[in-house]
């Protein structure tokens, strides 16, 4: 694919989100910035997305394109999009979320004046359903990081909508994965590794809005599909992390280990214990040699040996949701 200077291109993945994707297209639409172009990825709806999807590529043939794949999630959605993008600069937009109208215009004139940085990032709102959008940045898309890690290792600390990246950057990322859950935050981590430098706007950028309609990130805890998908994500993560040189002495590694541990309960509650398992070695490991062999890893070994790991897995979500917050 040819990329053309100065062009952002869009990718919207969509599926079953007839009006919403309208109100996100508009957004882009309304960007001070052009050139642009916005690429639907419509996966396998099944009801009238398809339609309004078509009616919105043919309002605007110049600007939009729409691809339709049979449904595989978000991350194969976001891939066929890369794919098919022209742009010297990508932005990735949920079906769901808003952008505001200067965001273009502010991160390329960011990343432009900063040629040592590959990813933008400015203030994001978030919104719930009837609630007014109130300017307070969400997350941690208020604050100045200079790099994506370790911070993005404590948790996915911005919104889809939030950057604006250069393509060369996920050139060298790579595709994304065929993960149901956690598909961004591993996305993100690879390109953390790179030790990509970050170019910061002081204003808002965008909206994330949360609303009553299906949501693949809900019921990641419980749904054996999705802990499957997270323990994936978890073990790409921490290889990303370690690949990066952030040892088990950062803070934010030894925020992740717990993540680890209590996804590997999760999992063993869930009648998962070979992920179960895998979690509990990785979480190990990701503590360190010392405080890997302490005396609450020693104990939930010795349990699980005895008992297995899911009736210790569902012993402990139990002894998780009564202890008090």
């Amino acid at each position: 694919m040819v990329m053309v200077e100065g062009l952002v291109s869009t990718i919207i993945p969509v599926f079953n989100r007839p009006r919403l994707l309208g109100e996100a297209v508009a957004s882009v639409l309304a960007q001070s910035w052009r050139p642009l172009e916005i690429i639907i990825v419509d996966d396998g709806s099944t009801d009238d997305t398809p339609q309004v999807a078509a009616d919105l590529a043919r309002s605007n043939p110049a600007e939009i394109r729409l691809i339709r794949k049979t449904n595989a999630g978000p991350g194969p959605a976001r891939e066929a999009g890369r794919l098919a993008a022209r742009g010297e600069f990508i932005q990735y937009l949920d079906s769901d979320d808003l952008l505001l109208p200067d965001k273009f215009l502010l991160q390329v004139t960011g990343l432009r004046s900063s040629p040592e940085c590959g990813v933008s990032y400015g203030m994001t709102r978030f919104v719930g359903e009837g609630e007014e959008p109130q300017d307070i940045p969400w997350k941690r898309t208020g604050e100045r990081l200079e790099r994506m890690f370790p911070s993005m290792l404590a948790s996915r600390w911005w919104g889809t909508s939030t950057p604006l990246y250069r393509r060369s950057v996920l050139d060298k990322a790579g595709p994304w994965l065929s993960l149901v859950n956690e598909e961004d935050w591993e996305y993100d981590c690879r390109i953390a590794a790179q030790g990509v430098r970050l170019q910061q706007v002081t204003q808002f950028v965008s909206t994330e809005r949360d609303h009553g309609g299906s949501r693949l990130s809900r019921g990641g805890s419980q749904d054996p599909a999705k802990l499957r998908s997270r323990v994936r994500a978890h073990a790409l993560i921490l290889a990303h992390a370690q690949g990066a040189g952030i040892t088990h002495e950062v803070a934010e590694m030894r925020r992740f280990a717990r993540e680890l541990f209590l996804l590997c309960r999760q999992c063993g509650a869930a009648g998962l214990p070979r992920e179960s398992a895998e979690l509990f070695a990785l979480a190990r490991r990701a503590s360190g040699p010392k405080r890997g062999e302490a005396r609450d890893f020693r104990l939930y070994g010795l349990l699980t040996r005895l008992f297995g790991w899911s009736a210790m897995g569902r012993l402990f979500c139990l002894l998780d949701r009564m202890r008090p917050r």
